[in-house]
């Protein structure tokens, strides 16, 4: 660690320890050249993959675009605000487990896909008609068989 005041490269840490709220660590550190004292924390940093659109574009991941994506297929559906936190909370924590710096979109849409399955199969429908640009009816009659087929137990 750089001291900030003579820029020499050898300090020395005096104290370690974890912040009142807990989310860095604290350490008081002694100049060995200049002998003067300072602070530095040490915290997590998570960066979460930019988003490459169709059309090449990047845009950088936002939380809250998602969270109105799940909220209009939601819309007026019985789920509660606690499982869409959870939702996005599952989507996020796969991109980052990804490690990749650069997700396609694609990637992240069958992620909301998967989760509102889950949650709600009327929410999965209407999303997957507009994320996969159903053309006709038989599109439609596809999907909902599709949700339908999931949804029956297996025959003894």
């Amino acid at each position: 660690m750089k001291c900030p005041f003579c820029q020499h490269e050898d300090t020395q840490v005096l104290d370690t320890r974890v912040s009142e709220v807990g989310d860095a660590i604290r350490r008081r550190r002694r100049c060995t050249h200049c002998d003067k004292r300072f602070t530095t924390y040490e915290r997590i940093e998570l960066t979460m993959p930019v988003i490459v659109k169709k059309n090449g574009s990047r845009t950088e991941f936002d939380p809250a675009k998602l969270r109105a994506s799940l909220m209009l297929a939601l819309r007026k559906r019985p789920v509660s605000a606690e499982a869409v936190d959870a939702a996005i909370h599952q989507i996020e924590e796969k991109l980052l487990s990804t490690g990749a710096r650069e997700v396609i979109s694609a990637h992240v849409g069958e992620l909301v896909m998967r989760e509102l399955k889950r949650l709600d199969k009327i929410a999965y429908i209407r999303f997957a008609s507009v994320y996969k640009s159903f053309e006709d009816v038989a599109e439609f009659q596809d999907a909902i068989a599709e949700v339908g087929r999931e949804r029956k137990p297996p025959s003894n």
